[in-house]
């Protein structure tokens, strides 16, 4: 598996990133509830994982109760050496215990929730800490200072940052570059066949500035899977038999004919459907790494092959053409006049 370097930094990366947000048995008061592993089952995945070649693994405290998917990974680290092998990456922002500051990206809380999740992960770095999503109420130059602070104390050696607006996140890099302090080298965000929208703003300003993308849902959902067909009801059992909501945001014509490209794609290339949409992310000049889930080692194992596919140019364009978005204005009229934006 050949790595990539993490957005403009040093450190080497796999192009398949391990998700563990479905790590741990979650109880009923966890959004993971009844989609979710048991521990055995999540150190299987992380050994084959680790075995494979991947070397990227992403969590976030606020996944599972209380911290549940961290924990889960900082007692597969006090075996055998496995911390060094691995580069980890978590995340803060989201609700976290009780009162008044139980969430947001204060000083205050940033130092507080990296202190929590070093403990439940076992370690004493983490090597990407990533805010889950902006916070309006705390003004980005106490954030961008206090991120700084855990990097120059040798807690933190990278950051990144998920689910921002393209404003703020220039903002953000401004902020640092001016004032001398750590930028983020990532953004984590929802990127797939069936969600493109990053495209318009983000990937031309990852671009400009060097961040990595690390798409999550590469696979929105396990709807890109090949499981599910047009005119058909969810398999028993799956994600989307349980998340009836998103199920029907996805269920429209054109996420249809995404999947039918994706089947005779799948078909003609020798291989999953899954596996071409992870891959079909691969060959997009600035993503870093596909975040992807695996509930059992034959998930993992099935996803695995997307790391090295080739697809032929001519397929990415039918991907491309076919999953097509609406550009809106401003983008559609300056690409009708200049042909980009």
């Amino acid at each position: 598996m050949e790595h990539r370097n993490l957005g403009a930094s040093g450190v080497k990366v796999s192009p398949l990133c391990l998700g563990t947000m479905t790590f741990g048995e979650a109880d009923a008061r966890s959004f993971m509830h009844n989609v979710s592993c048991d521990e055995r089952t999540a150190f299987a995945i992380l050994d084959r994982a680790l075995e494979a070649g991947i070397n990227f693994v992403d969590t976030a405290d606020v996944y599972g109760q209380d911290g549940l998917s961290e924990r889960v990974l900082g007692q597969w680290f006090l075996g055998g050496g496995r911390r060094d092998r691995v580069v980890l990456a978590t995340k803060f922002r989201f609700t976290m215990g009780d009162g008044p500051n139980r969430s947001g990206a204060s000083r205050y809380r940033i130092v507080r929730c990296v202190e929590d999740s070093l403990r439940r992960l076992k370690t004493d770095r983490i090597d990407l800490y990533q805010i889950h999503m902006q916070d309006v109420t705390v003004p980005e130059e106490e954030t961008v200072r206090a991120l700084d602070d855990l990097v120059r104390a040798g807690k933190v050696l990278y950051v990144g940052c998920s689910n921002y607006a393209a404003y703020r996140l220039v903002d953000s890099l401004w902020l640092a570059r001016s004032q001398g302090r750590e930028r983020f080298v990532t953004l984590q965000a929802q990127y797939s066949l069936v969600a493109r929208e990053l495209e318009r703003e983000h990937v031309p300003l990852c671009r400009q500035w060097g961040l990595g993308i690390l798409p999550w849902s590469p696979l929105a959902g396990g709807f890109l899977s090949g499981k599910y067909r047009r005119a058909t009801p969810p398999p028993a059992g799956t994600r989307l038999e349980v998340w009836k909501d998103r199920w029907g945001r996805y269920d429209t014509e054109r996420n249809w004919d995404i999947i039918d490209a994706l089947v005779a794609i799948a078909a003609e290339v020798g291989a999953t459907p899954a596996q071409v949409a992870l891959a079909w992310l691969l060959h997009k000049p600035q993503v870093t790494s596909v975040i992807f889930g695996a509930r059992t080692v034959e998930q993992l194992e099935d996803n695995l092959p997307a790391a090295t596919l080739a697809l032929p140019a001519e397929a990415v364009k039918r991907l491309d053409d076919v999953s097509a978005l609406e550009l809106g204005y401003p983008y559609d009229f300056m690409g009708r006049i200049q042909g980009s934006w």
